[in-house]
């Protein structure tokens, strides 16, 4: 049994227990090899003498070994002590993205786009690596201090092969795709489909599908259509909502295909947001046979004959190598009558030059232009300043308005092919990657493996074809002796680049507003003060560009006491939608000990507030319950009579009295969220007016509801 202050594999000093999951807890340690804290997964005690649950969390540190990137939690070490099986893994200060959400009610698109960029490139990386997670779900995403988004817990990942994977482990059941659901095959798209669900939930701050039993719920991700986030939250720009719907569609073939096509198409969301550029994948016309057109045939052998004139000119030249044909053009002759092809040799031989000398001069042509843009990249002085003018598009955030991709002659983007520097030493590999045309960008990890400044991944895997300028992140070997990251939250940008610059390390520059920081201040850093870094890699400095239009900033108004608490509400031209009592085993009772907006949070004027009042300490001092509920309007099977839009009188409370929220609104969804309860049940009543024979008559509907325990 692991306990507080025991050493584990003569390195890993237990302090604290940080988490708990179904077949593991996890615990904050200190390594004193390399003097730093990390988190330590341990088995449970009950799971240890499980063959079958060894082997499950065997596999799962297996596969989460194998992955190192900037968006996904690193695993530094796997073993096992007297019937304790743990993985010792990076320790990420920060919360998950689900009580991000419930602290912030929903995102804005701006910001759930971004989280979900960051979310696609870790999910990317596994995926590369044929690691599929399976459990993808805004529990398992964590947003560190710094705002840095990383992928956690590969609990039922498996490692993907070329067989059909059947996989009967079924995530959460909210965010599960349908055929998780079913127990069938599943792949990368079962990823996507999960985290278009946990996009949906970002966005309008609740799930699609909702029931009594976790039966109830998968059969609506398998049989009934998800509704548009437009529905709950208007303002969700098309494209936005086209990507959610494209990831969740019910047949993995029509959803994207891979997380590039989800990365591209958040990224242009960002630039474009009401731009129509999202591409549904429509099946039955794909797979629909047609008959070939008159016109289309003409252009078919108008372009065999083009490639027969080229391969013949080229096999003239001594510096070419006639490749295989084209399988597009195999076998063309079954099809067509070689009658066809008429005009005579002579005249054959007359177009066989002409287009093999208008072949010769398009080649020319591109060599020139990627010539002129490798040099273009080279000549640049700066590759810090390269960097920095990049940092937006690599961290996930939008293209600077008004640019694109760089482009050839005939507007298609240029692409080059990426090099394996597996292995390189850093400044070997980055001048190699400058050459090719793209951008490197260093995030250095401490490796006893790995010699210092040996490149060990690269987050773009060698061979793909990627546009010119493309950001590539090469994770590089800071041995056990690196330079450390001076520290520089607070400092102006000035002061923090020149600090940064001292160390002989690079600067990017991301910016955000903050309702706390001021402008032209950092309001945080990765990698984070002390942290070791390879000299020539980045630092990333998000910088505060103050309060955004006409905000107000949330202030921590916990420990106040009620009337306080109003004044700041109607003084900055707030709403205050409700006022609800809990438990508060640190809070005195009579004072503020919940509200629904983090300190320094920006808001609108007009944005509902929600305050809890302490009861003082929980007299039962056992069980606890919370109540994250969204309530709808009554539909038309329990009041049938209802006018939707017209007012109705909402109150939750307890099976043991305590009202949870007690409000006149037509405005639906509302949006409870209430912590330390004693009693697991309570009940939702919805009283509304209508008119029987001209005579108004108030009605009631109830509905039950179990909160969840804490």
């Amino acid at each position: 049994m692991v306990k507080i202050g025991m050493m584990i594999g003569d390195r890993y000093e237990i302090l604290e227990k940080i988490g708990t999951g179904g077949m593991s807890d996890v615990y904050k340690a200190k390594c004193h090899k390399l003097n730093r804290y990390v988190a330590v997964k341990v088995l449970k005690q009950e799971f240890s003498e499980n063959e079958n649950f060894v082997s499950k969390f065997r596999i799962e540190a297996q596969a989460a070994a194998s992955l190192m990137h900037p968006n996904i939690v690193n695993v530094y070490d796997v073993g096992a002590e007297n019937d304790i099986y743990y993985i010792v893994m990076e320790l990420v200060e920060g919360i998950t993205l689900k009580k991000y959400i419930e602290r912030k009610a929903r995102l804005s698109y701006k910001e759930a786009v971004s989280i979900a960029i960051q979310v696609s490139m870790g999910i990317e990386a596994a995926h590369n690596n044929h690691i599929i997670h399976r459990d993808i779900k805004p529990q398992n995403i964590i947003i560190s201090r710094e705002g840095k988004v990383k992928v956690t817990d590969f609990g039922i990942a498996k490692a993907a092969t070329s067989n059909t994977i059947t996989s009967n482990v079924m995530g959460s059941v909210h965010y599960t795709s349908p055929e998780q659901a079913r127990g069938g095959y599943s792949d990368e798209k079962s990823d996507i489909y999960s985290l278009g669900i946990t996009l949906f939930e970002m966005l309008t701050g609740r799930v699609p599908f909702n029931g009594e039993t976790t039966v109830a719920i998968a059969i609506k991700h398998i049989q009934e259509e998800m509704a548009s986030p437009k529905e709950f939250v208007p303002e969700i720009p098309g494209s936005v909502e086209a990507i959610v719907l494209k990831c969740c569609q019910k047949s993995p073939d029509r959803r994207y295909q891979n997380m590039a096509e989800v990365i591209a198409d958040l990224k242009q969301s960002l630039i474009s947001p009401d731009e129509d550029f999202v591409v549904a994948r429509d099946m039955d016309e794909e797979a629909s046979t047609r008959t070939i057109s008159e016109a289309e045939m003409v252009q078919i052998k108008r372009k065999a004959q083009h490639q027969d004139a080229y391969e013949e000119q080229m096999r003239l030249s001594s510096q070419y190598t006639r490749p295989p044909q084209d399988e597009e053009y195999d076998g063309e002759e079954e099809y067509y009558e070689e009658d066809e092809y008429d005009g005579g040799d002579s005249r054959m031989e007359k177009v066989t030059v002409v287009l093999a000398v208008l072949a010769g001069l398009v080649i020319c042509g591109v060599i020139l232009v990627l010539v002129g843009r490798i040099f273009g990249v080279m000549n640049k002085d700066d590759i810090g300043s390269k960097i920095d003018a990049t940092a937006e598009e690599s961290s996930g955030v939008m293209r600077p308005e008004g640019t694109a991709p760089p482009e050839s002659e005939s507007g298609s983007v240029l692409t080059v092919q990426m090099t394996d520097v597996l292995g390189w030493n850093v400044e070997d590999a980055k001048k190699e990657i400058v050459r090719i045309g793209l951008i490197p960008e260093v995030n250095a990890v401490e490796s006893e493996t790995y010699e210092k400044n040996t490149v060990i991944t690269t987050d773009i895997p060698a061979g793909d074809e990627v546009q010119i300028n493309t950001v590539v992140v090469l994770t590089v070997s800071a041995g056990t002796e690196a330079v450390t990251v001076p520290g520089v939250t607070g400092l102006t940008y000035e002061e923090a680049y020149n600090k940064i610059t001292a160390e002989g390390l690079l600067v990017n520059r991301l910016e955000s507003y903050s309702a706390t920081v001021e402008k032209g201040k950092v309001i945080g850093q990765a990698p984070l003060e002390g942290e070791p870094a390879v000299r020539g890699s980045a630092v990333n400095l998000n910088v505060s560009l103050g309060l955004e239009g006409n905000k107000v900033a949330m202030p921590n108004l916990i420990g106040y006491d009620q009337i306080e608490a109003e004044e700041w509400v109607h003084e900055n031209g707030m709403i205050l939608q409700s006022i609800g009592e809990e438990y508060s085993d640190i809070i005195a009772k009579d004072l503020v000990c919940y509200q629904n907006f983090s300190a320094g949070t920006p808001l609108d004027p007009g944005t509902p507030i929600v305050f809890s009042i302490s009861l003082g300490k929980n007299p039962a001092n056992g069980i606890t319950y919370k109540c994250n509920a969204t309530i709808a309007a009554p539909n038309i099977s329990e009041a049938p009579d209802y006018i939707s839009g017209s007012d109705v009188h909402v109150v939750l409370a307890t099976d043991d009295g305590k009202v949870l929220m007690d409000v006149i609104t037509g405005t639906f969804p509302q949006t409870v969220n209430v912590y330390g309860l004693t009693s697991q049940w309570g009940t939702i009543t919805l009283t509304y007016t209508t008119m029987v024979d001209g005579v108004p008559q108030s009605k009631s509907v109830e509905r039950r509801i179990e909160f969840e325990q804490e």
